[in-house]
């Protein structure tokens, strides 16, 4: 009659078993399909954020572009200016660079000798 009595309490553990390994194949299941998702977001956002760095760079570039091509300009005109300017009195041009060059020469030994 022992054994009779153990056979009910036999067949609930072994239900309980066969739940408890469902439940655990379930978890597995569910940790995988999160784990890949979260993985393909993370993909996602990063192939997102390579495309705007790469466009902001890219609008970077043609902007810095636009600058160097004014500043050559403006380097240009003011050469040509410069030039023309020597051409039409190259006496008083040879003079503000001389009485230029004297300044510049007197501040920088000004300079050296306080800082000795």
């Amino acid at each position: 009659m022992a054994a009779n009595a153990l056979n009910p309490s036999v067949k609930e553990a072994a239900k309980a078993k066969a739940s408890a390994e469902s439940a655990i194949d379930h978890a597995e299941r569910s940790f995988t399909e999160a784990a890949d998702a979260a993985r393909a977001r993370i993909t996602d956002a990063a192939t997102k954020a390579e495309k705007a760095i790469h466009e902001g760079i890219d609008t970077l570039r043609a902007q810095s572009r636009a600058y160097t091509d004014n500043a050559g300009q403006y380097i240009d005109e003011a050469q040509k200016y410069v030039v023309e300017r020597v051409k039409e009195r190259p006496v008083t041009a040879t003079l503000a660079g001389l009485g230029v060059g004297v300044l510049i020469g007197l501040l920088l030994s000004s300079t050296a000798r306080n800082n000795h």
